[in-house]
């Protein structure tokens, strides 16, 4: 079979810009959309987005999950780590970790060869500590605690209050 370089690269280029696009999509609305999030970002500076692809029911298709957190997860490989400046659009890569049988194909001068990727991969071989350790000014556990209690207490209230007023509403439709 004859390669033609260029289409080839064509193609890599618009995969590359698609699956950026997707990703940047679920970044985003993990951010800016998800209801944890956002409550998260109202009581810290911060908010981690852990994202692994799963495969879907059907066995066939993958799917992204999207989880908002305060603390750095343990670095996994299929997984993509990002930390970002509560309430603004500022998101910092702390890892992007393809599937292990997958890792050769981003090694130096292969065409799908990525920096991000690269360092990534050789920090979690080499230096898996440093990956996982905590930023400077991330929250200290109690504090971490005291926001995931205060988002579960006011989750609840909100549910209390939903569904005080759904019982009016329905007396009042009587």
């Amino acid at each position: 079979m004859k390669i033609n370089r260029l289409e080839t690269h064509d193609r890599l280029e618009h995969l590359i810009a698609d699956q950026s696009a997707s990703i940047a999509k679920g970044a985003n609305d993990c951010l800016k959309v998800n209801p944890l999030s956002l409550a998260m970002q109202d009581r810290s500076p911060y908010v981690y987005i852990f994202a692994h692809p799963r495969t879907s029911d059907d066995g066939l298709s993958k799917r992204m999950l999207w989880q908002p957190r305060l603390t750095k997860p343990k670095a996994q490989s299929n997984s993509y780590l990002f930390r970002a400046q509560s309430k603004t659009d500022i998101l910092e890569i702390c890892w992007l970790l393809p599937p292990s049988e997958m890792w050769d194909q981003y090694k130096k001068g292969n065409v799908t060869e990525h920096e991000y990727v690269l360092w990534s991969i050789d920090q979690y071989k080499n230096n898996r500590e440093a990956l996982e350790r905590n930023e400077p000014d991330d929250l200290p556990d109690e504090k971490i605690k005291s926001i995931y209690a205060d988002i579960k207490q006011a989750a609840h209230f909100e549910k209390q209050m939903e569904k005080l007023y759904s019982a009016k509403n329905l007396l009042l439709d009587l």
